[in-house]
């Protein structure tokens, strides 16, 4: 049982995953990386969470709070990229992680992206109806309550808004990967102007008196700020899982990944630092849409409606990347038989994982259109530490097990840098909520379970008579 469940899936073996027949369709470059990975991260942390930690954790010291996550994504990304540059396979994490640490390890990574993927597409769905329905209210048309809301709120019996755009999102990327690029890239486009907009208007509206205290909450409430804006930086992640659909990986997966930690990074710095300066950070309590707010408290009104169509765009393009993301690990875990193999099959015409989507789709709108999300997002947050712990753990095992593997980017300074990527997720999921460890442990045992009684019988592996860990050993 031992050797099994730590059984290792040998590199040669994940790259004849992509072979004909099996694989996804290649047609990614690294700027539609680059806008994949800015697609996902700019956008529900901009225009939802910064007036969150803004207000009850950080003050003006959200500027720290996202240098201190940007560091971890740094650290962490930096090891992501070894790892797609080397196993350019769909899977993200949870592929790295049954290269190097074994199945059961590769199991929990996956266990966990799933749960992280599901309960942002909800989350970040719900904050798209939200700003659906604030816009249409602005222009006269009021939808029923309970058409909005999800049952107990309000007087709702279902978030209609959700459920469609979700339906709408699973659409597009049952057609094609290139065409889902293809939107994306415009929406990103939108919301960067937008943001370049709120940081020309809100510059000369500073003030500094606004700045102090700078950190009304002290470090610890820097370090839970940091732990709360987490889930504004999981885009990266999503890059990775695109890897099988990208024509030149080893270059151009480490660019997309660090290109667009970089330009978001400087983006959510400039932003919070004009954020808080604009406006008394204890006001953010008032409102769900932090850069609009501030726009209209300065009078700047048609501003906070350019803001708010741009947040739509933005936050499109979080819930397309997101989507993509679990459908592509989803995809993987079932091609490896640890998930039903039916949904790692890929349509002959449109080269998508289709039964993975349309599952994924199901699921998620029913998430978002039934249930209040509320601090059970939060859970997005620790599965994506534990995964970007995980990855980072692996980069190091890999490196003392196979260090004559082929390389094409090295993550610099091993052990050192993914050691620091380690603490400082850590230290991130410390800072969580105590219910929200509490939620996810218990969702790791409900996906131990789910292994021990199917994944570890149906796994790929187990059809191979030779011992695969023996190839490890030397």
């Amino acid at each position: 049982m031992k050797n099994n469940i730590f059984r290792l899936k040998p590199i040669r073996d994940l790259l004849q995953d992509n072979s004909e027949g099996k694989s996804l369709n290649k047609v990614l470059g690294a700027f539609e990386l680059t806008m994949l990975g800015v697609g996902a991260i700019i956008g529900t942390g901009i225009f939802v969470l910064t007036g969150v930690a803004a207000a009850n954790y950080s003050g003006p010291a959200l500027i720290l709070s996202f240098i201190i996550s940007g560091l971890a994504c740094a650290f962490t990304g930096l090891c992501y990229a070894e790892f797609a540059a080397m196993v350019p396979v769909a899977g993200s994490a949870y592929t790295y992680g049954y290269a190097a640490l074994g199945e059961i390890w590769a199991w929990i990574i996956g266990w966990d992206l799933i749960l992280e993927y599901a309960v942002a597409i909800a989350a970040v769905a719900i904050g798209w109806s939200g700003y659906i329905v604030n816009l249409l209210e602005a222009v006269g048309i009021h939808l029923p309550k309970a058409l909005i809301n999800a049952p107990g709120i309000n007087g709702g019996v279902v978030n209609l808004p959700a459920m469609l755009i979700i339906g709408v999102i699973t659409s597009l990327l049952i057609i094609g990967v290139r065409e889902s690029a293809k939107v994306n890239n415009i929406m990103v486009g939108i919301k960067l102007l937008v943001v370049v907009l709120f940081i020309i208007l809100g510059v000369s509206h500073v003030k500094p008196s606004n700045w102090t205290p700078f950190m009304p909450y002290g470090w610890k409430g820097v370090f839970q700020g940091a732990s709360i804006i987490f889930f504004a930086y999981i885009g990266f992640d999503a890059v990775s899982t695109a890897a099988e659909e990208v024509k030149n990986p080893q270059k151009d997966l480490p660019r997309g990944i660090i290109w667009s930690l970089i330009i978001c990074t400087v983006l959510y710095i400039i932003v919070s630092a004009i954020l808080t300066g604009m406006v008394p950070y204890l006001q953010f309590k008032e409102t769900s849409a932090p850069v609009a707010f501030a726009l209209q408290q300065i009078g700047i009104n048609w501003g906070s409606a350019l803001v708010s169509v741009g947040a739509v765009c933005g936050i499109t393009s979080v819930l397309l990347v997101m989507m993509f993301g679990q459908t592509r690990v989803f995809f993987a875990m079932s091609r490896d038989g640890l998930l039903p193999k039916a949904f790692g099959e890929v349509h002959p015409k449109f080269k998508t994982p289709v039964k993975s989507t349309i599952l994924v789709g199901i699921v998620t709108a029913l998430m978002a259109g039934f249930t209040p999300i509320g601090i059970v997002a939060e859970l997005t947050n620790i599965g994506t530490l534990a995964a970007f712990i995980i990855v980072s753990a692996a980069v190091i095992v890999l490196r003392r097990k196979q260090p004559d593997l082929h390389r094409s980017f090295k993550c610099p300074f091993v052990p050192v840098v993914p050691s620091l990527a380690i603490i400082f997720c850590g230290y991130l999921i410390y800072s969580l909520p105590r219910i929200t460890q509490y939620r996810f442990i218990a969702w790791l045992l409900i996906g131990l379970v789910v292994y021990f009684l199917y994944g570890i019988k149906n796994s790929a592996l187990s059809e191979k008579k030779e011992t695969i860990q023996e190839e490890y050993a030397s």
